[in-house]
């Protein structure tokens, strides 16, 4: 146990500095807080609206390419310090590894992450709208030669089932 006491110190001795500090803090200089003071601020944008209650999932899958490319790099470097003694097995290792990683990147990609413009409003078709357009219309029947004159309509097919 004894060896363990020098670790128990330095873990009190950090906590108590941490404690001091922030005792000291709200002492010397206790919190005023004003409107501009609470207001959020990134980059010299200053928000005119707002911000909405829930984030975009936008947001979620641009940190999920950071996550993704901060691990890779935690995982690149001690593989260049140590590929000669590594030999094919980790040539191996390490081509799966940028596989996955750049199958999950495409995933993200291919879910609009870097589409940052406004988005696309899809106007939608007045042809579902007419009157004139109906199942008969707009349907066309695949494979009714041969069969039964009763069976030719899907309407007739439901009065023979029943």
């Amino acid at each position: 146990m004894a060896q363990y006491l020098p670790l128990f110190m330095l873990l009190i001795l950090a906590a108590a500095f941490g404690g001091v500090s922030v005792v000291m803090s709200r002492l010397l200089n206790p919190p005023k807080p004003t409107a501009a003071k609470v207001m959020p601020y990134e980059c010299g944008i200053v928000d005119l609206e707002d911000p909405p209650e829930r984030f975009p999932v936008k947001f979620f899958l641009v940190a999920m390419i950071f996550v993704i490319f901060d691990i890779e790099i935690i995982f690149y470097y001690p593989f260049t310090m140590i590929y000669r003694e590594l030999g094919g097995y980790g040539i191996a290792a390490i081509v799966i590894f940028s596989a996955a990683v750049f199958e999950s990147f495409l995933y993200l990609i291919s879910n609009g992450v870097l589409d940052w413009g406004p988005a696309r409003h899809v106007r939608k078709s007045n042809l579902a709208l007419s009157r004139d357009r109906t199942v008969e219309t707009t349907i066309r029947r695949v494979g009714t030669e041969g069969r039964a004159d009763g069976l030719s309509h899907i309407g007739d097919a439901e009065k023979v089932v029943a």
